[in-house]
């Protein structure tokens, strides 16, 4: 499979958006404060209800939540976005998020 590697946060935005993906995190750290890792969701979890009540630290479980916010701990952590080179008629929604 050709891929190709995204740093640029309208290009990664935009690859989202064409696949109707959103950003989204998760708590990975076991124990109390926040380690989030980066995610982009896609199909059904792309579109859970938002207007959940908060819920505690280290609740477990995906969070959807907005672009800054997500592009804040990607610069941070220096990553990139890999997916899948398009292909005319397709729209493969693969993609790993890696250290540059």
């Amino acid at each position: 499979m050709d891929t190709v590697t995204l740093t640029d946060h309208d290009e990664i935005r935009n690859w989202a958006a064409a696949r109707m993906g959103a950003p989204a995190m998760s708590d990975i750290s076991p124990e109390g404060g926040m380690q989030p890792m980066l995610m982009l969701v896609f199909d059904q979890v792309a579109y859970e209800d938002r207007d959940q009540p908060e819920r505690p630290p280290n609740a477990g479980g995906v969070e959807l939540v907005e672009w800054d916010e997500w592009f804040a701990v990607f610069d941070e952590r220096q990553l990139a976005v890999v997916v899948a080179k398009d292909t005319p008629g397709s729209r493969d929604s693969f993609h790993e998020i890696v250290r540059r």
